[in-house]
Parts: C-alpha cells; structure tokens; sequence
C-alpha cells in the first residue's frame, strides 16, 4: 500500500469514526484513544492478558512468575501433542473472549483489524509465524454454510499479513459434523473428533516446508491435534500451532 493510499485510507476512517464512533466490545464504552480500535483503555491495560515469555513450548500458555526456559505445561503432558511447539497470543478472557464470540458467533469481522496491536504487544509471535505455510482449521460445510466464513481462515490470513511472509493453505477438510465441543473433557473430546478431519482432494505436501495449524482458541488442543495427525500422516515433518487465544 503506498503512501497516498494509506493516508486515504486513514482520512477515510476518521471520518467514519466521527459519524459512527466506535465502542468498546468489552464494556461498551467509547474507544477515542489507545492503540485499539475496538478495546479501549481500559479495558485493554486492566483485562488483556497476554502469553508472554516464560510460556510452554507446546501450546504457549503462560507460566505465571519465574519458570525455566523449553519446558511444557501439565496440560500438555496429558494431551501427548503431535505436533512439536505453540504460540497464543493472549489468555482467553475479558476482552479477548468477547473478540472472539463475536467473531464466531456474530459476522463481526471488524474486530480483525486488532490483530496487529495485540500482536506487537506478544513479542516473538512475528517470528513464529514467519515464513511458515498456515493451514486454518477447516469448518464442516454445514456449519461454513450457517456462518458463511471460517474464523480461522480470517485469523490465517492475518497472521500471514502481520508477519510480513508466509502463505495460507487450505490443506483440510471436515468430513465429521461433530457437535460442540464445549464441556466434554479431554478423552470425550478426542472421540468426539475422531475421523474428522481429513486432507483436501488434490493437496500435496511439500516436506521442506514448515507448517502451522491456526484456531480461534486452544482449549484442550484436542482439535488442533486431530489435525495434525492428519497432517503428520501425510508426511509434514515441521509442524506447529498458533492460537489467537488460550482457554
């Protein structure tokens, strides 16, 4: 984008923001300062909680005071990961809970364009995610026909955007119609998804290449790890995930 472009861009936005000011998805407040355009200052300095160093390698929860570097959570140990390390950006809560209920649940798709501050405020979320290829964790079609998106895919091609490199790769298919996943513990879970993803018609793998899993939230990893198996299978020897969000 060049300049010109961006300071329209900017004008143009101003403007709206003057006819249509904008609020805060969390507290419903006005959002006139801060670096978010749907958070405000508030709630942005007193509810967003982010992944940051010292976090585990596998699902990049946080661990909370002084912990030693390259270790992994409890839940992981548990969840027996197959794919090898993990980036979240922020713990789900406040805010970031509301960002995502609305983004799944009520079309906002406006509340993307925080990615990048919440990104800048992880530092070391860029470098993960550059140069990688991303795969979006695939909807059902029944349910991509309710919602008329994926979330994920969204999240993808904004975390390819923000990390100035890498590609977006539709690899998997849904093929079970599971029910929510909401409540069921850790064993439910993996039954609840076994068989359910599988590798779209026609893709190919190339093995060189690093690949990352992207989801709305980990919350188990038990979704995230139904698919890297299926990508593990297909021969992917470099496989990570990254979660906008940590349950």
């Amino acid at each position: 984008m060049g300049g010109e472009e961006r300071k329209k861009k900017g004008w143009l936005s101003d403007l709206l923001d003057i006819i249509f000011p904008r609020s805060c998805i969390s507290c419903g407040d006005g959002v006139d300062v801060g670096p978010f355009r749907h958070i405000c200052q508030k709630c942005s300095d007193r509810h967003v909680l982010y992944a940051n160093a010292p976090h585990c390698t596998t699902c990049g929860y946080p661990f909370w005071g002084m912990a030693e570097e390259n270790r992994s959570c409890e839940h992981c140990y548990h969840l027996r990961p197959v794919f090898s390390g993990g980036r979240t950006i922020c713990l789900f809560k406040g805010p970031i809970r509301r960002m995502v209920h609305a983004l799944k649940y009520e079309s906002a798709l406006y509340v993307l364009e925080d990615i990048a501050p919440l990104m800048e405020r992880n530092p070391g979320m860029r470098d993960f995610l550059q140069g990688a290829i991303l795969v979006p964790v695939p909807l059902h079609p029944r349910k991509l026909r309710e919602r008329g998106y994926n979330q994920s895919q969204y999240l993808a091609e904004y975390f390819c955007k923000e990390a100035n490199g890498g590609t977006v790769a539709n690899l998997l298919i849904r093929k079970k119609d599971t029910q929510s996943q909401t409540g069921f513990d850790l064993k439910t879970r993996k039954e609840n998804l076994k068989n359910a993803f599988a590798l779209a018609p026609k893709m190919s793998i190339d093995l060189t290449f690093r690949y990352i899993l992207v989801d709305d939230v980990f919350t188990t990893g038990s979704t995230l790890n139904a698919c890297a198996a299926v990508l593990r299978k297909a021969g992917v020897v470099h496989l990570d995930v990254a979660t906008l969000a940590h349950g």
